[in-house]
């Protein structure tokens, strides 16, 4: 296992990737940290055939999931990856997009261990974790530094496939492409998430700014974001 590919790598949206790895349609799916659901709307409303459990353990985010309505086949839960509230074997598959390295360190392995309980026999799960590099990930380190607990997810996700929790059935690197109008809307999107309380003072805020205007262009601030996706099985009985 690679925690990063090759320099020369694909631009892809991630919705084609999971739609190429993970059979969706009548599947029924856990999604473990869904943020604002976009995901999971995309997946619903692709494969309305699928039933998906939803869960996100930041409180005023899942307010605001709990108040969609036009989503029949989507249930929103309240629950950590380490402490999954759902039966042995009862999803297809299990997708964490970008959500494993904020589980605790220390809960990582039980959160795999969890994954592996929860997943049907032949299940797979679909972990996709960024890459800690790239012109966004620099901005983003000056007041949030990510590169200890990415290390940490994959040296867990390591850990379980060494010990034949869950085999690896393909690692798979890509670029995606992320546009921002405005230095405004990277401010609320990123710096102001209500998951993590990031404290930057006037002069670092101001540096935060001045590195992400200097990816300005008529096209508004594009960036390259490089990902891994570890796509693990679980075996057959």
């Amino acid at each position: 296992m690679q925690i990063e590919g090759p320099p020369s790598q694909p631009i892809r949206e991630e919705f084609d990737v999971l739609s190429e790895l993970v059979p969706l349609d009548g599947a029924r799916i856990l999604e473990l940290g869904c943020g604002a659901a976009e995901k999971t709307r995309q997946i619903a409303e692709t494969f309305p055939r699928c039933q998906i459990v939803a869960s996100e353990v930041d409180q005023i985010q899942q307010g605001e999931n709990l108040l969609i309505d036009d989503l029949p086949n989507v249930s929103f839960q309240s629950f950590g990856a380490e402490s999954i509230d759902a039966a042995d074997q009862s999803f297809d598959a299990v997708l964490m997009f970008k959500s494993l390295h904020h589980v605790p360190v220390e809960a990582m392995d039980a959160a795999l261990d969890e994954i592996v309980r929860v997943l049907k026999p032949k299940g797979l799960a679909y972990i996709s974790e960024p890459v800690f590099a790239g012109a966004f990930n620099e901005i983003v380190r000056l007041f949030h530094d990510e590169s200890e607990v990415r290390k940490a997810a994959f040296a867990a996700l390591r850990r379980c496939v060494t010990a034949n929790k869950l085999a690896l059935a393909g690692q798979h690197f890509f670029y995606n492409r992320l546009r921002l109008k405005s230095f405004a809307q990277f401010e609320q999107g990123v710096v102001n998430v209500t998951h993590t309380d990031h404290q930057l003072s006037a002069e670092l805020f101001e540096e935060v700014r001045a590195r992400f205007e200097d990816h300005a262009s008529d096209q508004g601030y594009r960036f390259e974001i490089p990902n891994r996706v570890d796509l693990l099985r679980k075996a057959p009985l």
